[in-house]
């Protein structure tokens, strides 16, 4: 068994069968599901057509390999089922004596191992739905501190840059709006980012809420700490076929995009503005001087936010108690202090302190395995 598997409940049953059976019915439908799914991304993948489309293969390769480890688990538990019936059988015959001992020997280990087997079948299917997810959106917003606040907020932009530089995950800047003040070069009022590769959302769901820090800014001439934030929001990037938009209940403008000193910057009109009119959800998108390439953008981000707008709406259907899940609302909330003092970054979900110059360097795992274990528990608590 792994060191981080979730210990068995007390009153695990011992035996395979009995493991199966004290599933709950939902669970084990839901098992079929994601095989049935596994087995139809696989047949996709095959597909000659599909394979001449390398944007298709990848987004299908990271679907079916989020399902890999639970299905294959899933497998070899009925696998297992099926071996431990014929020892048991074994035993009972009782026509050969030495088999029947081999049988008693050997049982033990098996259903041992099916307990192991079990415990990480359950942790991978609570996570199953978010390692399918390949591509995150980060928006990215300085909060309270002025200019200090924008240059915190490029520091995280460059942060979550490098990890995705080691991760090779894609990192596409989508918006990027920089500080009104010159004194803060570098700084960043608003930046909207998109991020894509096998794991992107299972990790970077955590960073959603405020990041403070406490520092000396360069500006501040006695040396004094400094306390500033910056606001994560991430959002899962859905396929078109997850969410349905009607394209009638979005307003569109195209206008010229405007810069600093009270000029246009661009004098053909490639600013994109849409306004989803049930929701009141705006976009707007002038980064590209492309107005083909902004209106995509525009329609990606919209989809995006409209997404996690009806996700959050299921969540607080279902279980209010459910608030401190992976993407859900209370982005007001303090995740992390960043003190520069101490060289430390303390997550206070964890109550965990980490090294401030590697999770800034892109060195981000220690930090969100742990993150990710304390979801699992809390996933498999309600499960």
């Amino acid at each position: 068994m792994r060191p981080d598997a979730v210990s068995p409940a007390p009153g695990y049953p011992s035996r395979v069968s009995e493991i199966l059976a004290d599933m709950p019915p939902a669970v084990v439908a839901r098992l079929d599901d994601l095989a049935a799914r596994r087995d139809a991304l696989a047949a996709r993948l095959s597909d000659p057509e599909v394979l001449t489309d390398h944007r298709a293969v990848r987004d299908l390769s990271i679907k079916k390999a989020a399902l890999d480890d639970t299905v294959d688990r899933y497998r070899r538990l009925q696998s297992l089922e099926t071996e431990a019936a014929e020892l048991r059988e074994a035993v009972r015959g009782g026509d050969d004596p030495e088999l029947a001992q081999l049988a008693r020997e050997e049982l033990p280990k098996l259903e041992a191992q099916a307990r192991a087997l079990a415990e990480a079948l359950l942790e991978s299917l609570v996570t199953a739905d978010d390692r399918a997810i390949g591509s995150v959106i980060l928006e990215i917003r300085a909060g309270v501190g002025g200019d200090e606040a924008a240059l915190w907020a490029g520091d995280l932009l460059t942060m979550y840059q490098r990890l995705a530089e080691a991760r090779g995950w894609s990192f596409e800047m989508m918006e990027l709006h920089g500080s009104v003040s010159h004194a803060a070069g570098g700084g960043v009022k608003h930046a909207v980012i998109n991020i894509a590769g096998e794991g992107a959302w299972s990790d970077l769901a955590h960073e959603a809420g405020v990041h403070c820090v406490k520092r000396v800014p360069a500006t501040e001439t006695q040396g004094r700490i400094h306390t500033s934030t910056a606001t994560i929001a991430a959002l899962p990037e859905p396929e078109e076929v997850d969410l349905k938009i009607d394209p009638a209940d979005v307003t569109e403008h195209i206008t010229t995009a405007q810069g600093p000193g009270g000029q246009n910057v661009n004098k053909v009109a490639t600013a994109v503005h849409l306004i989803h009119e049930p929701t009141g959800v705006e976009v707007r998108m002038q980064e590209s001087k492309s107005q083909r390439q902004n209106k995509e953008k525009a329609w990606r981000l919209l989809r995006a936010r409209l997404y996690e707008l009806e996700m959050e709406k299921q969540r607080a259907q279902r279980d209010q108690a459910r608030s401190a899940q992976i993407g859900a609302a209370g982005r007001s909330e303090r995740i992390r202090t960043y003190r520069y003092k101490e060289n430390i970054a303390v997550d206070h979900r964890l109550n965990e302190s980490f090294s401030l110059q590697s999770l800034l360097a892109g060195e981000m795992g220690d930090l969100m395995e742990a993150l990710r274990r304390r979801e699992v528990a809390e996933r498999l608590e309600r499960l």
